[in-house]
């Protein structure tokens, strides 16, 4: 883990929620991009790039967010599709200023009558300017809160909704 000023900057971490809905279901949720901003607080919304329309390895997008002090701010980040293994994995990478920079994942595992959900994240580079201000740190704790959040609304909206299938 990179050091900085004494502190241990976390640059992976996961949350989990078990959810009474099929992991099929979950991951035509969780894949379909443009609802993004449903579920997570940062996202405000995604678009799939290049004449895409659904959620295919490789497949490019355009994400858009909200967050800081006040929710004030605000930012875009080009993602990439690694993973699209409907039931079992979604994973994107998004990139800033050209560096690959955080991978985000989602698992789905059976849970008693339903499915497990992960939600995880590794960053594989932080800019210089942000390491200097320590902006890790606290960074770590909003996506952590934003992961759980994330999950609970997902979840909230699996066990009251009729999830319409996927039409792949």
């Amino acid at each position: 883990m990179p050091i900085n000023k004494g502190r241990f900057w976390l640059t992976t971490d996961s949350q989990s929620a078990a959810i009474e809905a099929t992991a099929d279901d979950l991951y035509n949720l969780v894949s379909d991009l443009p609802r993004m901003g449903e579920w997570s607080p940062e996202c405000e919304r995604v678009e799939w790039l290049n004449g895409t329309t659904q959620p295919a390895e490789g497949a490019e997008f355009m994400g858009h967010n909200r967050g800081g002090p006040f929710n004030k701010m605000r930012w875009s980040r080009h993602g990439r599709v690694l993973t699209a293994d409907p039931g079992r994995e979604f994973a994107f990478i998004t990139d800033e200023g050209g560096r690959e920079s955080t991978v985000w994942r989602y698992t789905f595992e059976p849970a008693g009558t339903g499915t497990r959900v992960t939600e995880s994240y590794d960053v594989r580079w932080i800019p210089t300017w942000a390491r200097i201000v320590d902006v890790p740190t606290n960074r770590h704790r909003e996506l952590n809160e934003g992961m759980r959040h994330t999950l609970a609304q997902l979840k909230a909206h699996a066990e009251t909704a009729t999830v319409e299938p996927d039409p792949r």
